[in-house]
């Protein structure tokens, strides 16, 4: 059983996922606490509504002095947009979702609809989300697991956006089920760098 913090930036339509599925038995995991960088995001409220601590912090250090109350093991960014430090002892312990299959539409500036609209104007016909650790590097730690949709020549952005969220609400939960499984240094191993 994962012990998390989850960290937002908006809605919180993420911890809504995480929340449905811990009440079902489906997610192994509690959540902690929720912060978010963004005053007054929605996802503080609901976090507040479910009955997790929830925090508005800006800073890496803020946020570290928040975490270190509370028994965490992993940290889900959630819609997180800033790049985040953990504390050493969370180091290789933070998960990201990516609206895309990495390595592609990936890195600095490839985020949220960023991405979909890169992806519309490639002409691809499939996308996706992965889910990885996260690093010092938007987007270049281990990846835990990737799901694929296929594309419609007749897909908006925004139907890309749907598609990929759809997807997104099955793998990430997926994948800190696999984390608990098989653990955080399974996945930093298995890359060769």
């Amino acid at each position: 059983m994962r012990k998390m913090a989850v960290l937002l930036s908006g809605s919180g339509r993420t911890l809504d996922n995480f929340h449905e599925r811990i009440t079902a038995g489906t997610l192994r995991a509690e959540i902690q606490v929720v912060i978010s960088n963004v005053a007054g995001a929605l996802g503080l409220a609901k976090a507040e509504r479910y009955g997790y601590p929830a925090f508005y912090a800006q800073e890496n250090d803020e946020i570290n002095r928040i975490l270190a109350g509370y028994d965490v093991d992993l940290i889900a960014l959630a819609g997180y947009l800033k790049l985040y430090t953990p504390p050493p002892s969370l180091r290789r312990a933070v998960l990201n979702i990516h609206p895309a299959l990495i390595p592609s539409f990936c890195g600095a500036g490839y985020y949220g609809h960023h991405v979909h609209e890169a992806v519309k104007a490639r002409g691809c016909t499939v996308s996706g989300c992965t889910v990885h650790f996260a690093n010092e590097c938007y987007d270049q730690g281990p990846i835990v697991l990737q799901h694929c949709v296929a594309l419609e020549d007749s897909d908006t952005p925004d139907d890309i956006a749907a598609r990929v969220f759809a997807v997104e609400c099955e793998t990430y939960p997926e994948a800190i089920n696999l984390v608990d499984a098989k653990g955080v240094d399974y996945f930093w191993e298995r890359v060769k760098a």
